[in-house]
């Protein structure tokens, strides 16, 4: 873990700007202030997943690019680099924000994290889910994974897995959060949630932009479902069938994805199919009571 506060006064500057940092990312998306998601962003020092400095920084809006040895300028609304040369970053934290709100995480909890890079986000669902709750980390890059492991060794509630989280075996859990784009929601997923599940994931082509999608389970084998917002994520490795990618970019390219409503497993098509996949289809109808 990189150790950047040396001293009280720079840890306590950087828990200033840490602290303007959460209410402005959550009141961007519209989360009400004092939240306890507001309180994670303010808790987990950023810096300390990121890497060694000088940092390299992306205004995702703007479409600028900056170099800081500062780790006050990552307190902002910006992406960090982790490996510029496979294009992963830390994450646009207003984006992530707005994903925990909806996944609503809470105390208890047990929580699968796809994607976790070098463990911000993964760090940010453990701190809500609390100690007697537990994050389960999947990422598959091996460098990044070790980086996960050292940065997150202190949270007792967190284990990380250098693997593939598109492949199972997963341990049932009450939310999973996809931190990679896939061509549709894979069985593996749908099958780890317990009553109540939520799971979030980027599903978009492998080439191409997509859309943040909801699911919740219900009883086995229904789930509501709806889009949050546009997203470009990195592919994810072994979520990407290339059928299923070319169904969802014309769906895409139909429009209408923000009436969806429901998720389908096994059951026949109708009129309010959007996008179907292997054994899955995405409905514009409520699931029936």
């Amino acid at each position: 873990m990189v150790r950047v506060e040396t001293s009280f006064g720079e840890a306590a500057r950087l828990a200033a700007h840490r602290s303007v940092y959460a209410r402005q990312i959550t009141a961007a998306v519209g989360i009400a202030p004092g939240s306890a998601i507001e309180a994670a962003f303010a808790t987990v020092p950023r810096e300390r997943f990121a890497g060694p400095p000088p940092w390299r920084v992306v205004f995702p809006h703007a479409g600028t690019r900056a170099v800081s040895c500062d780790p006050a300028d990552l307190y902002q609304d910006v992406l960090v680099s982790l490996d510029a040369s496979a294009g992963l970053n830390n994450g646009q934290p207003s984006l992530h924000a707005l994903c925990l709100d909806a996944l609503a995480p809470r105390a208890g909890e047990r929580v699968v994290h796809v994607g976790a890079g070098a463990g911000y986000y993964t760090a940010l669902l453990a701190t809500l889910v609390g100690e007697a709750g537990r994050v389960d980390a999947y990422e598959i890059e091996p460098d990044l994974a070790a980086r996960a492991q050292d940065n997150l060794a202190a949270l007792a509630n967190v284990a990380v897995h250098c693997r593939s989280g598109a492949e199972g075996p997963l341990p049932l859990c009450d939310a999973l959060y996809v931190n990679a784009a896939a061509a549709e929601p894979l069985s593996v997923w749908l099958d780890a949630l317990a009553p109540g599940g939520r799971l979030l994931l980027p599903l978009a082509p492998h080439s191409g932009s997509g859309a943040m999608l909801l699911v919740t389970r219900q009883v086995e084998f229904e789930y509501s479902a709806r889009f949050l917002c546009p997203v470009e994520f990195v592919p994810c490795i072994g979520a990407q069938d290339k059928q299923a990618g070319r169904a969802l970019a014309e769906a895409f390219r139909r429009g209408r994805w923000r009436e969806v409503r429901s998720l389908q497993r096994n059951t026949v098509l109708d009129e309010s199919c959007w996008c179907a996949g292997r054994g899955w289809w995405l409905s514009t109808r409520e699931n029936r009571e």
